[in-house]
């Protein structure tokens, strides 16, 4: 069956009316959809599940309407606001992102990672454990690394917040993504964004001469911290990689903090 979809030539607040038989092929299918279908027409989402119903065969007597019904434009759920009275604790906030000031009317309950997800459409930032404790949701508030989904976004009022696409200027990538990438520091990559957050901020608390429970003398005067691997591991030991990067990850943190090329580990093994 061959599948064409165009996503471009509808506008996002139309839902094409579905003809009899594919209402009848998603309450065959996919019913506890069809009423969101119905509603607000049929999204990516939806045509993804059908793609795996596809891929299948599970559509193989039903393969004209379905072809029929993705030949056509789909309509993308994506919300252009919300109503402030729909909210129950609704707060005004604003902050920069990314270098541009964001007015936001939000649940006071709503965390930063939620907020730079679903309302501002920064979804580079990834919701892992959701508790704190893997790091990949890992942003920059006013030059310091914060876990956003243990932030309310309402905490962040005039602040500064810096996400992983706004690491880059214009096609030129950040040194410490170029560093990831030379290194191999990612395989899944879902880990990525927040490791590499919080790289570039460990490299400036390092400037600053922020100690880490490695650093052997907490006593000596302030400067710039000359960073080792231990140092690096440590500092680094809130971002979880499940992949195993660690040691390609910790290469490629230590070649931009020394300015000197490091040896690929790959290369070495």
């Amino acid at each position: 069956m061959t599948i064409h979809t165009n996503t471009d030539t509808m506008d996002e607040h139309e839902s094409p009316e579905l003809t009899e038989d594919e209402k009848r092929l998603f309450a065959d299918l996919m019913p506890e959809d069809l009423n969101e279908i119905l509603d607000t027409g049929v999204n990516r989402r939806h045509f993804l599940k059908l793609m795996t119903l596809a891929g299948g065969s599970i559509l193989a007597t039903q393969s004209a309407v379905a072809e029929q019904l993705m030949t056509r434009p789909f309509s993308e759920a994506t919300p252009t606001g919300l109503d402030p009275a729909s909210l129950d604790n609704a707060v005004n906030v604003s902050f920069k992102v990314n270098g541009t000031v964001r007015k936001l009317t939000v649940d006071s309950r709503m965390t930063l990672l939620d907020t730079l997800r679903e309302r501002l459409d920064l979804t580079g930032s990834k919701k892992g454990c959701d508790h704190g404790q893997c790091g990949a949701c890992t942003v920059i508030v006013n030059g310091h690394r914060v876990l956003s989904c243990l932030t309310l976004a309402a905490s962040c009022e005039g602040k500064a917040v810096q996400t992983i696409e706004g690491l880059a200027q214009g096609s030129q990538l950040h040194p410490m993504q170029e560093a990831f990438l030379k290194h191999d520091g990612f395989q899944c990559g879902f880990c990525t964004p927040g490791q590499i957050c919080s790289a570039v901020a460990l490299l400036d608390e390092a400037r600053k001469g922020d100690v880490s429970y490695v650093t052997q003398n907490v006593r000596q005067s302030a400067g710039s911290v000359k960073l080792s691997n231990e140092e690096i591991r440590e500092r680094m030991s809130g971002n979880i990689c499940r992949c195993g990067a660690y040691p390609n990850i910790v290469s490629a943190i230590q070649e931009v903090h020394s300015g000197k090329p490091v040896e690929q580990v790959f290369r070495s093994v």
